[in-house]
């Protein structure tokens, strides 16, 4: 429960509840604190219990847990049937953007020259100027119509 807690900060925190509550009155303090985390942790429980109760026994293997998003995501993660690791490893992020900075600068790429259409083998020179279409090629102008 007070796992990242330090030395320094339960001394300060100590030293804080002498000085709030009195040496006389704090270890009636610290018996009414764990009475009520002990409660709380029995109502907890008892929810936890009723709420399986209720679900059946489909889902015996359900933990409350799960429903944390992180831990639901880390265990899908973990699940070979899903093949999402294939995924994952088949996505070289670095090798994506080595391919759209090769292109931006103009140099040639191994997968760029391969998979692209067109006559510039897949690279964009952005030094060129646009071509314009020629005049037949555009479409009929309405000044009305704008």
């Amino acid at each position: 429960m007070f796992n990242d807690i330090g030395p320094l900060e339960l001394v300060t925190l100590i030293v804080l509840a002498v000085l709030v509550f009195g040496p006389d009155k704090l270890p009636k303090v610290i018996q009414d604190v764990t009475r009520t985390i002990r409660k709380i942790r029995e109502f907890s429980e008892s929810a936890k219990q009723d709420i399986r109760e209720e679900l059946g026994p489909e889902f015996k293997d359900f933990e409350f847990e799960d429903l944390n998003p992180k831990t639901f995501i880390r265990k899908q993660l973990d699940n070979e049937d899903l093949g999402l690791k294939e995924i994952r490893n088949g996505f070289d992020l670095k090798k994506e953007m080595a391919e759209v900075t090769d292109a931006v600068h103009g140099r040639d790429s191994d997968t760029s020259s391969s998979s692209s259409s067109g006559s510039s083998g897949g690279r964009i020179d952005m030094t060129k100027k646009p071509e314009t279409p020629d005049r037949d090629d555009r479409p009929p102008f309405d000044a009305d119509a704008t």
